[in-house]
């Protein structure tokens, strides 16, 4: 029983790492997209959207597009991104920035450095205070059962 008060904090703990990790990732591939100076015309090829939630949650949607471009090198590259203007519809043009290694990580998101900080360091902030809750919780868990030991006939 005992161990039930280990074991699900963490693995909470190594999925929000996973989180954090992955929102890294993707901060640090936007951010040198932009730092590249390379840019390419991308057409969107569709958008559409996915949802979670719903029953008695709140329904969160989530708006993705679809876009091609070709490479400086020729290279025909298409890529799904979420999050981006919901003015954007199948057919319209856009400048997408990317890495000339890696262009299957772009972005078409206009450059905004402060938002990306912002976002990510707000995201990383709430990853750390769930890691505190759950060291925490097995901190005072250990407390009790250690208690509860010393008062066992």
């Amino acid at each position: 029983m005992e161990a039930f008060f280990y074991v699900v904090p963490l693995l909470m703990i190594g999925l929000v790492g996973f989180g954090a990790f992955t929102v890294l990732r993707r901060a640090r591939d936007v951010s040198s997209a932009w730092n590249s100076g390379l840019t390419a015309q991308a057409r969107c090829l569709r958008t559409y959207t996915t949802t979670s939630g719903g029953g008695d949650r709140h329904v969160h949607t989530t708006l993705h597009h679809v876009y091609e471009f070709a490479t400086r090198e020729g290279r025909v590259v298409r890529f799904d991104e979420t999050g981006g203007p919901g003015t954007i519809v199948e057919g319209d043009l856009v400048t997408v920035h990317y890495v000339w290694d890696r262009p299957e990580r772009a972005t078409a998101k206009a450059p905004a450095r402060g938002k990306l900080a912002a976002g990510t360091g707000c995201l990383l902030v709430f990853f750390g205070m769930i890691i505190l809750f759950c060291l925490g919780f097995m901190a005072v868990a250990h407390e009790m059962f250690d208690l509860a030991d010393g008062l066992a006939p």
